[in-house]
């Protein structure tokens, strides 16, 4: 499979060529275009937040960490005071950081359900959630960023696999087909866990007409 530097690499690289594309085709802004190389960087990475001890786990979590920290500055400053907004903040780093880390590394196995396009999917939407209902972001900027985090998610998985064909023995690994999948036939009830999930997020999702327009409007500048 592709290491940490390879995976985010590639994906930088894309993303980087994906928010200049996107800036001259009058898609978005400047200050746009690097979130959006942003969001294709990291979900480049993100699929490996199954691999425990790994530097891509501690990266991630680390990253998801201070998003949290700061989703929560801007859902509690109003609401609490200053003491008590930094205790949370305090809480909330350390929760992310070592608790849901230590979680997910413990029902997790790499290479499993987290690396699909279930996965993918699910990773997406709750960026574009977050974007929209959190950042109060405009439903179409919204579902930009969901389609970069995917586009970088998508990215990791297409490398792990073309890494796991041996050109000069013309012959598969045995990791091959264990990343480019839908879902992990292994974790049917974690699977069912993530499209529960994916169905709760409907209600803090932009509208699906927005995106609609999105993906044709790419598909016509792409022709």
């Amino acid at each position: 499979m592709a290491n940490f530097r390879t995976h985010l690499g590639v994906a930088g690289v894309g993303g980087a060529a994906v928010a200049q594309a996107g800036w001259q085709a009058g898609q978005w802004s400047g200050w746009q275009s690097l979130v959006v190389a942003i969001l294709v960087a990291f979900g480049g990475i993100l699929p490996d937040i199954d691999a425990d001890q790994s530097q891509a786990i501690r990266l991630i979590f680390n990253l998801l960490a201070v998003v949290a920290v700061v989703l929560a500055v801007l859902v509690l400053q109003h609401r609490v005071t200053p003491a008590y907004l930094l205790a949370a903040c305090g809480g909330v780093y350390l929760g992310v950081r070592y608790l849901a880390g230590a979680i997910f590394a413990r029902f997790t196995v790499h290479r499993g359900l987290w690396h699909s396009l279930l996965a993918a999917s699910i990773s997406g939407l709750s960026t574009a959630a977050i974007s929209f209902s959190l950042l109060d972001q405009p439903e179409r900027l919204a579902w930009i960023h969901g389609l970069a985090m995917t586009l970088g998610f998508v990215i990791h998985l297409l490398l792990d696999e073309l890494y796991s064909v041996d050109l000069t023995g013309a012959r598969f690994k045995r990791s091959f087909g264990t990343a480019l999948k839908l879902f992990s036939w292994q974790s049917p009830g974690s699977a069912l866990m993530l499209a529960l999930i994916s169905m709760h997020l409907l209600s803090w999702l932009p509208s699906f007409s927005v995106l609609r327009q999105l993906v044709m409007q790419g598909v016509a500048l792409w022709h």
